[in-house]
């Protein structure tokens, strides 16, 4: 059985060398996603609209509202 070798000094700054490389590029990512966020903010009611609409529809409004109507039309 063979014994792993201790990392020497030069081994161990280059591995940090390049967690700090895969660091400063996952940030950069990180900032460029995130340079999306003015743009959402200046249509945040047209978006804030739509969403309500998809979760009214998903949610079964229409038919619901169209039941609550047909139903108090026909009770007077």
């Amino acid at each position: 059985m063979a014994v792993a070798e201790d990392p020497s000094a030069d081994q161990l700054q280059q591995k940090i060398d390049a967690e700090r490389e895969q660091l400063a590029a996952a940030v950069g990512s990180l900032r460029s996603e995130l340079a999306l966020e003015p743009k959402l903010r200046s249509r945040l009611p047209l978006v804030a609209a739509i969403a309500f609409a998809i979760g009214f529809l998903l949610a079964g409004g229409i038919g619901a509202t169209m039941r609550l109507l047909f139903r108090r039309s026909r009770e007077r």
